[in-house]
């Protein structure tokens, strides 16, 4: 570095740098909500000849045809594509909620939620947190396989009484009611200690099944309290609520006195881990299984924000879970939250 730089550089220099990673990151949002406006359109005007016209497959292949010859070089333009250009705008054209969200989220991302997802509220639920949450398309097809509609929305947590409005439904929706981590190769049987070592030994795959937002602190995390050693199983940081997020590991039923302990867990990291610009800690109990009521009564008069969810080591649920969701206009509620 030059002699002649003040000793204010560093702060300018990174400062310049974050106002470059923003423009950059608001360009391409806007070259792909240009993208899909594109695509929107050309699937509208297929869609309204074709209603008119009659048009045919033979039609749709000699206009990709045309449109690549025109365009040589640009993708985007396959017979197939075209096709699913049509079927966006139909599926969408009537719905006027999700048609400024698919705008969005990446092209990609949305023919991923339209192919696999049938339920308007579904889909709206896996766009806004592909958008808030910076899923990528491997963490969204990892998230609609393990239905984190359904597990977000089944969560159990104490956040209602224990975070401010603000964080609360933000983190309703990062924390679900149950993970699956598949990818371990753990039997069914396994303890605490292996299970915290398989994670730890893939620690990309879990955080992507966590969703893909947590950053990983630390294992059997150390804390100092009044001359004793304290030690939490998995400490994550969540990059869009800026918090910590205590994990403990339980391979048995959860229990109310895991509570009391989460607690004493986290008042520890707010009151000597925690930055001052960051939200309270949070914590999430991971269970073998659970009483939904003996959760419930656990979680009650807690004070620290708690999530108690279980966890498989095996693929997921089938969707059993569905006649237990809350009302459309409940989960409608709180997906609109996401926009905060």
């Amino acid at each position: 570095m030059s002699k002649n730089v003040p000793p204010d550089y560093a702060g300018l220099l990174a400062e310049v740098k974050e106002r470059v990673r923003a423009a950059r990151y608001a360009a391409l949002k806007a070259v792909n909500k240009e993208l899909v406006g594109l695509y929107w359109d050309i699937g509208r005007m297929i869609a309204e000849r074709q209603k008119v016209e009659g048009w045919g497959k033979s039609v749709v292949q000699q206009l990709a045809a045309d449109l690549q010859a025109e365009f040589p070089g640009m993708q985007g333009y396959s017979a197939q594509n075209l096709w699913y250009m049509r079927q966006f705008f139909l599926e969408y054209h009537e719905n006027v909620k999700l048609q400024p969200l698919v705008g969005e989220i990446s092209w990609a991302k949305n023919l991923i939620i339209m192919g696999r997802c049938k339920d308007p509220l579904e889909r709206e639920f896996y766009i806004r947190m592909t958008r808030k949450f910076g899923w990528t398309k491997n963490v969204l097809i990892h998230q609609i396989e393990n239905q984190s509609y359904e597990k977000s929305l089944l969560g159990q947590t104490n956040f209602d009484q224990a975070l401010t409005p603000k964080l609360r439904a933000q983190a309703e929706l990062a924390v679900r009611d149950e993970y699956t981590f598949d990818f371990l190769g753990l039997g069914d049987e396994h303890s605490e200690r292996e299970l915290e070592t398989a994670l730890i030994a893939r620690v990309e795959d879990f955080l992507r099944a966590m969703g893909g937002m947590f950053a990983f602190m630390g294992s059997q995390f150390r804390l100092e309290v009044g001359g004793e050693e304290f030690f939490i199983d998995l400490l994550l940081f969540h990059r869009r609520l800026r918090c910590l997020v205590a994990i403990e590991l339980k391979v048995g039923k959860f229990r109310p006195e895991f509570v009391g302990k989460m607690q004493f867990y986290l008042t520890a990291l707010d009151r000597q881990v925690r930055e001052e610009s960051e939200g309270p800690s949070i914590g999430i109990i991971l269970c073998k299984e659970k009483n939904r009521t003996v959760v419930e009564y656990a979680l009650h008069d807690a004070r620290k924000p708690i999530g108690v969810a279980t966890y498989r080591v095996s693929r997921q649920l089938p969707k059993e879970l569905e006649g237990q969701l809350p009302s459309p206009q409940e989960i409608a509620r709180l997906l609109e939250t996401m926009n905060e």
